[in-house]
């Protein structure tokens, strides 16, 4: 048994790799263990926990181009930020766990540019503007 943020989860965490995913403001922390292809985020099943198809589809984008798909189990725990954020931390943690649990489709990976963190965040809101760019309609009377 294993503490995995608030969980607790089977097996000793011996045969666990980790890898870590960020996006905006969401950070997924993911283990990948041997098993038979569950995906399971914060305790819920993958077609629970992201509705729609393409969050899903990024999230096993890493699992299905290395073929891993239904070769190993991944435990996600995900918070912050919304929903895209979410999904695109988990597709770079999984990809990162799987790198360290078969080193031989980094290439793959790196390839497809699953191993590259999308740096973009929200730019700050800046004093005397509306948003971080728009400021106030101009008038000339």
């Amino acid at each position: 048994m294993v503490k995995f943020g608030d969980y607790i989860i089977e097996g000793n965490g011996k045969n666990d790799y980790l890898g870590t995913g960020r996006r905006k403001s969401s950070v997924a922390r993911v283990r990948v263990r041997p098993g038979s292809g569950k995906i399971s985020i914060n305790a819920r099943e993958l077609d629970e926990f992201f509705k729609t198809v393409q969050l899903r589809n990024a999230v096993k984008a890493p699992l299905v181009l290395t073929g891993k798909d239904s070769d190993v189990d991944v435990l996600i725990q995900v918070e912050g930020g919304g929903t895209t954020g979410q999904a695109d931390a988990c597709k770079l943690g999984i990809a990162r766990a799987i790198k360290r649990f078969d080193p031989e489709t980094e290439s793959v990976l790196r390839e497809h540019q699953l191993l590259t963190r999308d740096a973009r965040e929200v730019e700050r809101k800046k004093y005397g503007l509306r948003k971080a760019r728009k400021g106030t309609q101009f008038s000339k009377r």
